[in-house]
């Protein structure tokens, strides 16, 4: 069996975070919540909701089925301008 579309949508976070070198601070910010409420989601204290899936699609530059279907579909529709070092090797600072 596998992961659940919670489990799956909390690695699918983690792992574009990863990608992009987003904080936790980050990604509340964008989504209007306390790093403490985005903690409490990715450790499963509580839900993602669908508004949240639109507004990290949204910031994030994919479509909201791909943030559901799993890391891995999610990082590869992740716009190249949007992974970490990104604009360091294009010699753009920060």
């Amino acid at each position: 069996m596998g992961l659940g579309l919670e489990e799956s949508l909390r690695l699918t976070v983690a792992a574009l975070m990863q990608a992009t070198g987003d904080s936790q601070r980050a990604v509340a910010s964008v989504l209007g919540l306390t790093q403490t409420q985005v903690s409490r989601r990715q450790s499963g204290a509580t839900s993602w909701s669908l508004r949240d899936v639109d507004v990290l699609a949204e910031y994030y530059g994919v479509a909201g089925l791909d943030l559901l279907a799993g890391p891995t579909r999610a990082c590869e529709a992740l716009p190249s301008a949007r992974r970490r070092g990104a604009n360091a090797e294009k010699g753009v600072a920060r």
